[in-house]
């Protein structure tokens, strides 16, 4: 698959590489999940100019040091003495950055923790010592985002306070799933665009991988996913257990609540046997960004109408499919498991609908805030509207059903909904009424 978007991100590594070799040493960390794009934007921003690339891996430091004096002989064709730690080997390279130009690309950063922890502490005392005074483009990037953020992020960690540029990658937006879709499939349908988002969630390995297979229609997607050699069956635990270490098992269980439509912490705790689990969505929502607390549009911060969604797209599907049909997967029974998403996958994508529909008004720029409401009527029915936006226009939004079909749309019975909206929290609003569906992705 041909490289798409992150224009912007390679414009920022280009223009901080040219005031590195320019001016002086610059730091920039490059962050985002597994399977975001971190090496490959590198290598495309680089071009064709050689960089040293070192990978932490889970060796010892002596090992790792014999592997990057070989990379470094060959980049800055140098001799390089038999150096067994990195403490030594990175003043190495910041005494050559005198002399010499050059990109120095750390992947997997974080590693460094498994390793030999002191390793930052001595990058930083090297680091400030030689920054002024040479010429490095010095980039580093990981895939543990809690880590990451802990790392430079931490006033107590030695790297606080010393990146010059943080990049965040981000999934493809909408516009990118499409041009991709037109240029694979030029006759698909928005149902096959729908079912590219529900898998994928637009995270470019996961589009490639698909591409590549030419599984781009939503029974096809399906059918490879379900495959007993596919990448995607063990991705959701690859990527988290890593994350939240030897305790994964209860954060597991909680993902595996909310994937379900249990999104209450009361509902989440009852689950789980009671237990006391504030402290583990306060961690999946603000260390690890997993999981995202949702109130009603307007809400005040303390409100206790409180919701949790998973908010990675692919690890909603994986939770719901691949960890809530574990059994099936540990028997390879794929084909059956082919069969149980097929037949749930009109009732869960008309939900992913909604949030395609979220992103879309994001990406728009036309919002100043977003989200959904809800309120409890007597009994067990509610208040609900699926979409609430306020415009950047004074006392104007937007209330919206997402169906999949129009004629499942009740305009009378959301008029009833957008009215008690209206009364309840926007009493000074224009509010438009709209349902949305497949037809206007």
């Amino acid at each position: 698959m041909k490289y798409y978007n992150r224009e912007r991100e390679i414009a920022k590594l280009q223009e901080v590489r040219e005031l590195s070799y320019n001016d002086h040493s610059r730091l920039t960390v490059v962050t985002g999940r597994r399977r975001i794009g971190k090496t490959r934007l590198i290598n495309n921003a680089m071009g064709d100019e050689p960089f040293i690339y070192l990978f932490v891996g889970r060796k010892n430091e002596a090992s790792l040091c014999a592997s990057y004096c070989k990379e470094i002989a060959t980049k800055l064709n140098l001799f390089v003495p038999s150096i067994t730690s990195f403490q030594e080997l990175f003043a190495f390279l910041m005494q050559q950055g005198e002399t010499k130009k050059f990109t120095l690309v750390i992947d997997e950063f974080q590693e460094f923790f498994n390793v030999n922890s002191s390793i930052y502490s001595d990058i930083q005392n090297i680091w400030d010592q030689y920054r002024l005074k040479t010429h490095i483009n010095f980039i580093v990037s990981g895939s543990v985002y809690s880590l990451m953020t802990k790392i430079f992020q931490h006033y107590h960690e030695p790297l606080f306070g010393r990146a010059d540029v943080m990049l965040k990658l981000n999934p493809f937006s909408l516009p990118v799933l499409k041009q991709i879709m037109k240029d694979h499939l030029p006759a698909y349908t928005n149902d096959d665009l729908l079912a590219l988002y529900t898998v994928t969630g637009g995270i470019p390995k996961y589009v490639e991988l698909l591409v590549d297979a030419k599984a781009l229609t939503v029974k096809k997607i399906i059918h490879t996913v379900c495959d007993p050699d596919s990448p995607f069956k063990d991705e959701g635990k690859n990527l988290l257990v890593d994350e939240f270490g030897k305790q994964y098992g209860t954060y597991f269980s909680i993902l595996d609540a909310i994937s379900n439509g249990i999104n209450t912490q009361s509902d989440i705790a009852a689950a789980l046997g009671e237990k006391s689990i504030g402290g583990q969505l306060k961690k999946l929502e603000e260390t690890y960004e997993v999981i995202q607390k949702m109130r009603p549009i307007l809400a005040k911060k303390g409100t206790q109408t409180v919701r949790y969604g998973i908010s990675d797209m692919f690890l909603r599907f994986w939770f719901r499919y691949f960890e809530g049909n574990r059994t099936l997967v540990e028997m390879s029974q794929f084909e059956v498991l082919e069969k149980v998403i097929a037949a749930d996958y009109t009732t869960y994508s008309g939900k992913v609908l909604e949030a395609y529909f979220k992103q879309q008004f994001i990406e728009s720029h036309e919002y100043r805030d977003m989200g959904s409401y809800w309120e409890a009527k007597k009994g067990k029915e509610q208040y609900e509207i699926d979409i609430v936006a306020l415009r950047l226009e004074k006392n104007k939004a937007v209330a919206v059903e997402v169906k999949r079909q129009h004629k499942e749309f009740k305009p009378k019975e959301f008029g009833e909904k957008v009215q008690h909206l209206k009364d309840k929290v926007l009493p000074k609003y224009e509010i438009e009424q709209r349902c949305l569906t497949l037809e206007d992705m």
